[in-house]
């Protein structure tokens, strides 16, 4: 029986964490959302259940509001690098959730990289 698009993004969602969870010594979390219209990140602190820093599309002052591109994907690494970076974070875990490992959220995270965080 096939199963639907939803309930395969589920388990691959659940064994990242499970894997990130087995190998988290303290550091924090750099997690990705990508919706059909926007992409978001947040760099989030799971001892003390607390987000540090964020970075999404819908920020006016990117210039980038309903954009779900490349491009808005590099632009919102950068960003969430240069707050990172501004909160005292030099590295963390980067969490694709569901989402596979190309296009924009491996646009995302290169440019996270080159800002200087270390994923």
């Amino acid at each position: 029986m096939a199963s639907s698009k939803r309930t395969l993004f589920l388990k691959r969602r659940l064994r990242v964490r499970n894997k990130l969870r087995k190998v988290n010594a303290g550091r924090l979390r750099l997690s990705v959302h990508r919706s059909n219209k926007n992409i978001s990140v947040q760099l989030i602190d799971d001892v003390k259940g607390v987000t540090l820093a964020a970075a999404s599309t819908l920020e006016k002052d990117l210039g980038f509001v309903g954009k779900n591109n490349i491009e808005a994907a590099t632009k919102v690494g950068s960003v969430i690098a240069e707050r990172a970076l501004a909160a005292g974070v030099t590295e963390a875990y980067f969490d694709r959730g569901g989402f596979l490992f190309h296009g924009k959220v491996k646009a995302l995270a290169d440019a996270a990289r080159e800002g200087g965080l270390k994923i």
